[in-house]
């Protein structure tokens, strides 16, 4: 895997140690980006492309399990590493069901926080050349390099907000993908008129996946989108 395509964000209120960490990571060939509170965390999340987030627990403004939450609706794949001041189990275990894929006590060292990257990125297989090769969509291959839809009657061209889109769904496999989430990524604004506008691109993308009835994007009521592979 190679570091410098690994870009981390770090959500941490105090300015000292928020830097110290994103000091590091730079310095051992990451790229890293600092959010000083939950709210400024999520905005970011949503207007950049990340590979790795470290969270700290108790922030103003959104705490890091309402923040892991808010995240895991819109990436259900995403590495989450919390950070706490807290050792007690319900703590813990209130990390995981928020969505972390590990925990770390402060204090800790440097080396151990790299360590335990390293070890979750290896685990979930965040290498980007992965994430965008071909996904099979049903009876469909979605090609985001290309930027193709393609079935075996037809290859449709993808738009470039066309093809973000299907990869944010296709990423999110039978997961919902919050409205806000998707508009930030591609549109990075969340406007009622670029709400308006995503709203033809998913019936344009309804329209090129409906040659095969197991595959269909689906509204969620007051969240966003899933998309759907029955079979």
């Amino acid at each position: 895997m190679n570091k410098q395509k690994i870009n981390i964000l770090v959500v941490e209120d105090d300015t000292n140690l928020g830097t110290l960490l994103t000091d590091y990571l730079l310095a051992k060939g990451y790229q890293a980006d600092l959010a000083r509170n939950g709210q400024e965390g999520y905005e970011k999340f949503c207007k950049n492309k990340y590979d790795f987030l470290i969270l700290d627990v108790m922030m103003p403004l959104k705490d890091g399990y309402t923040l892991a939450k808010e995240i895991r609706n819109a990436d259900a794949k995403i590495p989450i590493l919390f950070l706490t001041a807290k050792s007690m189990k319900e703590d813990t275990l209130e990390g995981f069901k928020a969505g972390a894929d590990d925990y770390m006590v402060k204090p800790f060292s440097m080396e151990e926080l790299l360590a335990r990257i390293n070890a979750i990125l290896r685990r979930t297989n965040q290498d980007k050349k992965v994430v965008d090769a071909p996904v099979a969509l049903g009876d469909y291959t979605f090609d985001y390099m290309k930027q193709e839809l393609r079935h075996p009657k037809l290859t449709q061209k993808l738009t470039t907000k066309e093809n973000e889109l299907l990869k944010i769904l296709s990423a999110n496999l039978n997961e919902v993908v919050e409205r806000n989430y998707a508009l930030m990524s591609v549109w990075g604004d969340d406007s009622y008129f670029n709400g308006r506008s995503m709203d033809v691109y998913i019936a344009k993308l309804r329209k090129y996946l409906s040659h095969d009835s197991k595959v269909e994007i689906q509204n969620i009521h007051g969240k966003g989108f899933k998309l759907v592979v029955n079979g």
